[in-house]
């Protein structure tokens, strides 16, 4: 992935807004949605080597954004944020899940290995399909299969220690 300027501003302009849009589903707030497609963009503007072209870029977007997302969750200052956040139902809209939930939902993620919580992002959030999250993880669908079991076995230790 290389080019000029005008060429990254014309890619910029094209997938910025689905990025923007991915963060912004999982963390639930504009102004960190905007920082992580300055990260995103930024990282690929000054690294453009890490695609590959393995995949579609619209697929490496989609999880750089995630994995940028993730960073954030795992910060302990957006983490209280989005605990906070949960208890509020202008979170959610009109009908907020019970906010205990989201709280204990928003802590596993963050304690979640991370090959597990993008597995559990993209298949119970995203709704994707065993092939598409390989795609996405650049891996076979039976990888996929055995990190949902992985997750599975993770999730019910977790608990057992509750």
């Amino acid at each position: 992935m290389t080019g000029s300027s005008d060429d990254f501003a014309a890619l910029y302009r094209a997938h910025a807004p689905s990025v923007f849009r991915r963060a912004r589903r999982l963390l639930r707030s504009e102004a960190d949605a905007h920082d992580v497609v300055s990260d995103v963009f930024t990282s690929l503007y000054e690294r453009p080597e890490q695609y590959n072209g393995r995949c579609a870029l619209s697929t490496f977007l989609y999880s750089m954004t995630t994995h940028a997302c993730f960073n954030r969750m795992r910060s302990g200052a957006r983490r209280a944020q989005l605990l906070s956040e949960a208890r509020s139902p202008v979170a959610f809209g009109s009908v907020p899940p019970a906010p205990d939930r989201v709280a204990q939902l928003c802590d596993l993620l963050a304690r979640m290995p991370e090959p597990l919580a993008h597995v559990a992002v993209y298949h119970y959030l995203d709704e994707l399909t065993q092939e598409e999250i390989a795609e996405i993880l650049d891996c076979t669908r039976s990888h996929v299969r055995s990190l949902l079991a992985r997750l599975g076995e993770w999730t019910r230790t977790q608990q057992e220690y509750a």
